[in-house]
């Protein structure tokens, strides 16, 4: 299964779950890179530690899919 294939696939509940978490440390992140005012150094590096982390968050997240034998469960339900 190549990386265009993942991403197009269905994903999981808790990783979708997982994905809206990252993107939203990710938002948060960048908001505090890009604030208006100075803010201490330690406050900054801080913010770029949870924007990277939300973005990895999410793109893991992302290309997580369902096992072959879940889809065959979701389908039948």
């Amino acid at each position: 299964m190549d990386i265009k294939e993942r991403v197009n696939s269905p994903t999981p509940k808790l990783f979708k779950k997982l994905r809206n978490i990252g993107l939203i440390m990710a938002a948060v992140g960048g908001t505090i890179l890009t604030a208006p005012v100075s803010l201490p150094a330690l406050i900054t590096s801080i913010g770029g530690y949870i924007a990277v982390a939300g973005g990895v968050l999410s793109s893991v997240s992302q290309i997580t899919v369902k096992d072959a034998k879940q889809k065959e469960k979701s389908d039948e339900e």
